[in-house]
């Protein structure tokens, strides 16, 4: 449009052409509308349609078949900027509305070199008419190239862009049913597990009973032990169950964010006996939200990931930013390989050589994801690593869990 613009003030107040000034800025005004409502069209999320693009195509050939017929017609230079719009048309809509969009365009310009308005030219000789024409050519070529370019450089890149997404969307697809295979395999295992700890648990509790055991310290502390262990892989089964929709126990309810990280933590501290520690909730005000165990096993991972890299220190720090949470769990180990980070939330991604690793962060990228979060892991300038969670607490709600 501003080209337009330009052009029409060219012709006009330097090389004194006569044009029909008002009808050729009406046209630029009707551009200037539609351009206007396509980009309100756009910003308002509506799917584009090849029949809306054709649509928009053959209003701009319309456009252009108008200023070409109020200056001079098919003899005017710029009638080769029709081949923008039909080079458009090919690389945006399918073959059909293409050939359309040539028909249209090869009407248009067999009706300006029958039907135009004529320009009122200055007196020249014929060479210099020969030389103006000449000039305009080349600046319509000039014109038509840059647009081209531009235009088609532009859709490549989103066409690239879109690509990219589905890529994206497809790698997730394969994660997602990674997770799902994963969570049909433990519920399974957990299954297969019930029987055999069941039976441990009894002969436990048979040996307990007997004296010539129990009269023994040591054997009476270790009988303690193993049953506490007992309990410990019986919860965590139930916990697999419970969490792939198998009740065995109480169910997910209500609680609040400082009480279900602590808990989180507790429970981890307990089994694990990490012998330092630092722990900071500073999350402030308290919410409340429903509990979630998958998200509990994929934190936990995460706590299991920090004490094996540094066990003599890593912290954690719960705090709230907006309406969101942030988790921060820091160690002082080796930190992330560099293939790690680029890889991060990738399965079977880690540095140890035992099968099955590198899914702890895979699950918990996955479990944010789900809730509308991020998971982003760096190395700490001082060394080891920092990864941190976080999760909008709209999505953690009661409310909003119980009612999806």
């Amino acid at each position: 449009m501003l080209g337009q613009i330009a052009t029409i003030v060219f012709v006009e107040f330097v090389l004194q052409v006569a044009l029909p000034l008002s009808s050729m800025l009406a046209v630029v005004l009707f551009l200037v509308v539609l351009n206007g409502i396509s980009l309100l069209r756009h910003r308002s999320g509506a799917p584009t349609t090849g029949g809306a693009l054709l649509l928009e195509l053959l209003l701009d050939v319309a456009a252009l078949t108008t200023q070409l017929y109020l200056s001079g017609g098919a003899s005017n230079p710029f009638v080769s900027l029709y081949l923008l719009q039909v080079i458009l048309a090919a690389v945006l809509l399918e073959a059909r509305p293409a050939w359309i969009l040539v028909s249209v365009t090869t009407a248009c310009f067999v009706g300006l070199a029958l039907f135009s308005h004529p320009l009122e030219l200055p007196y020249r000789r014929g060479g210099d008419l020969f030389d103006l024409h000449l000039q305009g050519t080349f600046i319509a070529y000039v014109l038509a190239a840059g647009l081209i370019v531009f235009f088609v450089t532009r859709i490549g890149r989103n066409l690239r862009e879109r690509d990219a997404r589905l890529a994206a969307l497809r790698q997730r697809s394969v994660e997602e049913e990674l997770v799902v295979r994963m969570g049909q395999l433990a519920s399974g295992a957990a299954h297969e597990l019930g029987t055999p700890l069941g039976t441990l648990s009894v002969i436990v509790n048979d040996w307990q009973r007997m004296p010539m055991l129990t009269a023994d310290p040591d054997l009476s502390e270790d009988l303690d032990a193993m049953e506490d262990q007992l309990l410990r892989c019986k919860e965590i089964v139930s916990k697999i169950l419970t969490s792939s929709g198998e009740m065995r126990g109480e169910g997910a309810g209500p609680t609040t964010v400082a009480r279900f990280f602590d808990s989180v933590v507790d429970d981890w501290r307990s089994g694990r006996r990490p012998s330092a520690l630092h722990y900071q909730n500073r999350f402030s005000p308290d919410q409340a939200i429903a509990t979630d165990l998958v998200l509990a096993q994929g934190i936990a991972n995460v706590f299991d990931n920090a004490l094996e890299a540094s066990p003599d220190w890593m912290s954690i720090a719960l705090d709230r930013q907006g309406d969101g949470v942030v988790l921060t769990v820091e160690d002082r180990g080796p930190g992330f390989a560099d293939r790690i980070l680029d890889q991060f939330g990738k399965p079977y991604q880690t540095t140890k050589s035992r099968p099955g690793s590198g899914l702890g962060l895979f699950l918990l990228v996955n479990v944010a994801r789900k809730l509308g979060g991020t998971v982003t892991a760096e190395n700490r300038a001082g060394g080891g690593a920092r990864v941190v969670v976080r999760l909008p607490l709209a999505r953690l709600a009661l409310e909003t869990r119980h009612g999806g």
